[in-house]
């Protein structure tokens, strides 16, 4: 008689930074804003039994608040987390993602382990949203993406160097030329 095999889930890290995709509604002020963290109540609402999930929450800032340092301290987690997972998912702020992307390529190159931004144009709380839809594709193409550094929204994955949110579209496209911090 053949011994079962045990299969090992992937390892999938998943480094929360807060942005839109986390923004709750403050009754007090009455504005949207990072406050509790939502990407727990998001994780629980998927059928995750494919994968082992390491939740490292980072900080919980909208991305138009983040300073150079922020985006370093971002790649240099994603980097060290590609060491230990099979694959690294960054919730990110949209404002501001390309930023951490293109840091993350220009300190480490090509990462170990595939490394996908994802974010949402429109709170996970509200009614009609990208957030969830967003997440779940960025879970599946960590699984099946080469080792690179990637954004993962809207039914597309785009490679950087070389993305950048479009305003007008509101999504990312890839462009010519790396975005470069100002």
């Amino acid at each position: 008689m053949a011994k079962p095999t045990t299969m090992t889930k992937p390892r999938i890290a998943i480094i929360s930074t807060g942005g839109t995709i986390e923004k709750t509604y403050d009754e007090l002020s009455g504005v949207l804003a990072n406050g509790l963290s939502v990407l727990d109540v998001m994780l629980a609402s998927l059928e995750l039994r494919g994968i082992e999930v390491l939740r490292v929450q980072l900080m919980n800032k909208d991305s138009l608040e983040m300073s150079h340092d922020d985006h370093t301290l971002i790649a240099t987690t994603a980097e060290s987390m590609a060491r230990a997972a099979d694959g690294v998912v960054v919730v990110h702020g949209t404002d501001r993602l390309q930023y951490s992307g293109e840091r993350v390529v220009s300190m480490f190159g090509t990462p170990r382990r595939p490394i996908v931004f994802t974010g949402a144009m429109r709170p996970y709380e509200l009614r009609s949203t990208d957030a969830l839809q967003n997440l779940t594709e960025a879970l599946l193409a960590v699984q099946l993406l080469a080792p690179g550094v990637y954004v993962c929204m809207h039914n597309q994955v785009l490679q950087f160097p070389g993305v950048t949110k479009d305003r007008r579209l509101g999504t990312f496209v890839k462009t010519d030329e790396a975005a470069t911090e100002t």
